[in-house]
């Protein structure tokens, strides 16, 4: 069927709402409409070509993918070179710039545009009568790669320039570049595919722009900004380049929205600062500032020496990526037992400080990364972020290079070290033993729901142990008066109340006491099913895997941690230390597992007026339910009590039976 006039108009006007949505979006920051009705625009758009293929336009916005990837890119020579700028390193070489740029121009202060140094890559985009024909690579700044395919597919080059002041030729230049969120991205789909994630953004950005399959490059979150122009016919741009720069956007070109003109090089030394600061929080990676005298008439009586301009530089930032030597790999306990591989590495300067050591987080990643004793590796430091290796340069890797393999005991205590099913981090085993836990591990004891040791806080347990007076939590119940009134706000009086609450502390129940050893992911919950399913110390201490796991809510992970734990010798003897101190408790009796409200699980909400959230958990817990904190599918019954919240919405939405105090009073005093 041959297309009317209306359905040819039609079309015409749909590519150019389009592209000028488009533009809105990129190049002015300021979208006209919802993406709702852009998707409506395109989706028209897309049927009304499908319908009429004879009207498919190589300028339209739904070709910017091509069907067919290229054997080879092919070469683009340049009409005007793309050339490269000087490097200011310090404040020192910024000034000599500026030095010769006033002697040469025979002025006191000069006008310069600044903007930021993009770390991507350098681009050019050709466009005749407003459409876009070709755009090639830097290359060696005399010949380009024609990646015109590729940057079709990028959404913020606009395929058609807009206004009606538009050169018949102009080449506009820019940098390609990765934001990080696209970049983070990318590299966490890279991973979950199995692939090898890219090193840095810019690595990503050029890496996707030299697909030879412009369907890859249009999957890659790809953008551009730009920062000048080269040829140009049949118009003359304004005489400054901020002027130039202010028509390339208007033209619907994106450019930096951080640009300044800054009078003398003082100002341009505060704009370097004040962009060093923000660094960091820009949505994409730069590594310095370029500046360039502004006006044109200056910059052709600058000139140009060998392949660089004179009017323009770039005064770098402190390198983020540096490339070193690993010298070797510690594992570390952190203060909650997890081992951590530290990579000590041949020190090297980064981001600013000299760097000899990196996280390298957990095994996991060592075996991502196939990083070997001995091999180059890339450092990557951005602002306050601890250092972390990127990537190893496997073409560099040594004979002999030694692979690093986890540790089997506590490079601190020489207890056990455990990985949990299901989880990255190695774990010491020995939490109520080991030295660098052992402050959590006290702290953790003396809390409220543990043993509620009255008036040790944790600034009094840092003391005790700063000056080796506790060594585990069995020292505690050794502590004199004369000890303690020597401490840091720590009068006699304090002193003999501490004693007193220590002594009040040794009536306690199983439950308490096993949840004071703080054995990981055993909770106050689980610490009750233990008492009331085992009823004694012993019992618990002796138990393997598969009895452990018939005790309800207790799974592999938490049976495996409770074995593990009370594998360690050194646990063991803090805690027959506890019992020898004088800890006692009243034998649980062993419970049927069929305890009235076996099974069930709650959660509780808003305020009661009959008794504390607390006081309703402890009372639930007794009678052998589960408490969570949120709701969930498993969830049996929502107890709601004043301002709810909206934990009851949810509970209604997954058919959750809702109590209210009444009917929880009433539910209890039956059982």
């Amino acid at each position: 069927m041959k297309p009317s006039e209306k359905i040819i108009k039609k079309i015409k006007l749909l590519r150019e709402q389009i592209n000028h949505h488009n533009i809105r979006y990129y190049a002015f920051d300021d979208p006209e409409v919802p993406d709702v009705e852009y998707d409506r625009l395109m989706h028209e758009l897309q049927a009304l070509e499908k319908k009429y293929p004879e009207l498919i336009d190589p300028g339209s916005p739904t070709q910017r993918v091509g069907s067919k990837p290229l054997e080879a890119f092919g070469q683009v020579t340049h009409s005007i070179p793309m050339l490269s700028l000087a490097n200011a390193m310090n404040e020192e070489e910024l000034r000599e710039f500026d030095k010769r740029v006033r002697q040469t121009l025979s002025i006191d202060k000069v006008n310069y545009a600044a903007e930021p140094k993009l770390d991507g890559l350098a681009v050019s985009l050709r466009y005749e009568k407003g459409q876009l024909v070709k755009a090639a690579t830097r290359g060696d700044g005399h010949v380009g790669e024609d990646i015109t395919q590729n940057i079709r597919t990028i959404p913020s080059i606009p395929l058609q320039l807009i206004g009606n002041d538009i050169p018949a030729v102009i080449e506009v230049r820019g940098e390609v570049f990765m934001p990080k969120e696209g970049f983070e991205r990318l590299n966490r789909k890279v991973v979950e595919e199995g692939g090898k994630a890219f090193a840095n953004p810019r690595n990503a950005a050029a890496g996707s722009l030299r697909q030879l399959d412009p369907r890859v490059t249009a999957s890659r979150p790809l953008e551009m900004i730009c920062y000048g122009a080269g040829e140009v016919k049949g118009q003359k741009l304004p005489a400054y380049y901020s002027k130039i720069m202010d028509k390339i956007r208007l033209l619907g070109l994106r450019v930096s929205p951080e640009r300044s003109v800054l009078t003398g090089v003082d100002e341009c030394l505060r704009y370097y600062t004040e962009m060093a600061e923000r660094r960091d929080s820009l949505p994409y990676e730069i590594d310095g500032i370029v500046f360039k005298v502004d006006s044109i008439e200056q910059q052709e009586k600058l000139g140009f020496v060998s392949r660089a301009p004179r009017w323009a530089i770039a005064q770098k930032f402190p390198a983020q990526e540096e490339m070193t030597r690993l010298l070797a790999v510690d594992f570390q306990v952190g203060r909650t037992g997890a081992v951590t591989p530290v990579a000590r590495l041949e020190p090297v300067a980064v981001g600013g400080v000299v760097v000899s050591n990196a996280s390298l987080h957990n095994m996991d990643e060592i075996k991502r990364l196939d990083i070997r004793i001995g091999d180059t590796v890339i450092l990557r430091r951005a602002g306050d972020v601890i250092p972390q290796i990127v990537s190893v340069v496997t073409s560099l890797r040594p004979t002999g290079a030694k692979k690093i393999t986890a540790p089997l005991r506590c490079p601190v205590c020489q207890s056990d070290v455990i990985r949990p099913e299901g989880q990255a981090a190695l774990r010491c085993s020995g939490g109520l033993y080991c030295e660098a836990q052992r402050k959590e591990a006290i702290k953790h004891f003396a809390s409220r729901k543990a043993m509620d040791i009255e008036g040790l806080g944790d600034r009094l347990v840092e003391q005790l142990i700063n000056e080796s007076l506790v060594h585990d939590p069995a020292d505690l119940y050794s502590l004199k008066k004369e000890q303690l009134s020597t401490l840091e706000r720590m009068g006699e009086k304090s002193a003999i109340n501490l004693i007193n609450a220590l002594q009040k502390s040794k009536q306690t129940t199983l439950q308490k006491f096993i949840y004071s050893l703080g054995i990981r992911e055993v909770g106050e919950s689980t610490a009750r099913s233990l008492a009331q399913h085992l009823g004694a110390l012993d019992a618990i201490m002796k138990a393997d895997e598969d009895t452990l796991i018939g005790i309800p809510d207790i799974g592999p992970v938490v049976a495996a941690n409770i074995v593990s734990f009370f594998k360690q010798k050194h646990n063991v003897d803090v805690v027959k230390k506890l019992i020898e101190r004088g800890l006692v408790w009243k034998e649980e009796q062993q419970e049927s597992r069929s305890m009235p409200l076996t099974g069930n699980t709650f959660v509780i909400t808003g305020t009661l007026s009959e008794m504390t959230r607390t006081e309703a958990k402890d009372t639930l817990l007794q009678l052998g339910a589960k408490v969570t904190g949120s709701v969930s599918a498993k969830t049996d019954y929502l107890i709601a009590g004043e301002n709810p919240g909206s934990k009851v919405e949810k509970a209604r939405q997954l058919g959750v039976s809702i109590l209210d105090e009444a009917e929880f009073l009433k539910l209890i005093q039956t059982h």
